[in-house]
């Protein structure tokens, strides 16, 4: 039963995050909304890292900060940056759709990085996924509810994050998790500045309570609150713990319905059920793996 709550509350608060973004933009440029999350969260991990927590966490050194940057270019400037800018043109329950396509896209490029073939079902839970999200998106690109430029720039943001899954695995760091995480987040801002400085719009950016509310809750709820729980699922059981990625989905279209005013179709349900089926197929072999191995009572 606890497992089941924590599971929900996680798929909950993790679905909200397109929800959050889309309030946010309707008060700032995304640019700056990304820049102004990722140095209020990165900074806020390393201070509690540092100073609460002091003598408890070590610094990077030597070749960590190349990796600690590769990897919070990809997963933060790249991967969060085209979020938050596709956000602008794309409703945010295909946001939430698009991010349950993640570990498609890791199973692929963590395939080609070890030059493993890749298994039929593997193939055909890729496919299914990127069917459910074309059908998705079809009837809202007609309504004005996304644009081709911006499901590209949002799956660009994909691929990114999955690269950077894939690289983080392969790197043997000698540091907390929190510290990475901080210090991801934090570069990644750093390097997000100069395209924050030439492309955004700070005339009509307004520092307001919608402002404010929408990168807290992208902090606390989201960054903080769904990952710990992420986190604790994926230690007590990790194949498990991926089955509560095919609820973000619902919980997302259900969120942009109820507070943006966005529109559920057939066409809604049937590519949710692609992208979900397309998933669980891509990760059979996982679960029926798991079925075989005795639980304890």
């Amino acid at each position: 039963m606890r497992q089941l709550v924590i599971g929900l509350l996680f798929a909950l608060l993790w679905a909200s995050a397109a929800v959050a973004t889309k309030f946010g933009i309707h008060a700032a440029d995304p640019l700056i909304l990304a820049n102004v999350r990722f140095f209020l969260a990165g900074g806020g991990m390393l201070l509690y890292a540092y100073l609460i927590r002091k003598g408890q966490h070590a610094l990077p050194k030597g070749k960590e900060w190349l990796y600690l940057t590769i990897f919070g270019c990809l997963n933060t400037t790249v991967y969060l940056g085209c979020f938050v800018i596709a956000m602008k043109t794309v409703s945010a329950g295909i946001g939430s759709l698009a991010t349950a396509t993640n570990p498609l896209f890791i199973m692929v490029i963590s395939a080609l990085w070890l030059k493993r073939p890749l298994k039929w079902y593997e193939i055909a839970g890729m496919l299914l996924g990127m069917a459910g999200v074309a059908m998705a998106t079809w009837p809202l690109l007609q309504d004005s509810h996304a644009t081709v430029g911006g499901i590209v720039i949002l799956m660009l943001g994909m691929f990114s994050v999955s690269v950077a899954t894939v690289y983080y695995a392969r790197i043997n760091f000698g540091l907390s998790s929190l510290v990475i995480n901080g210090w991801q987040v934090f570069l990644g801002g750093l390097l997000f500045i100069p395209i924050t400085a030439l492309f955004a719009n700070f005339e009509t950016t307004h520092f307001n309570a919608q402002f404010w509310l929408s990168v807290g809750w992208l902090i606390l709820p989201v960054s903080v609150v769904a990952l710990q729980l992420w986190f604790y699922l994926v230690r007590k059981d990790a194949v498990r713990a991926s089955l509560w990625l095919f609820l973000c989905p619902v919980f997302g279209f259900l969120y942009s319905w109820m507070l943006l005013d966005e529109p559920i179709t057939w066409y809604t349900f049937a590519g949710t059920i692609l992208v979900i089926g397309g998933l669980y197929l891509a990760q059979r072999e996982k679960f029926r793996k798991q079925s075989t191995i005795p639980q304890n009572q």
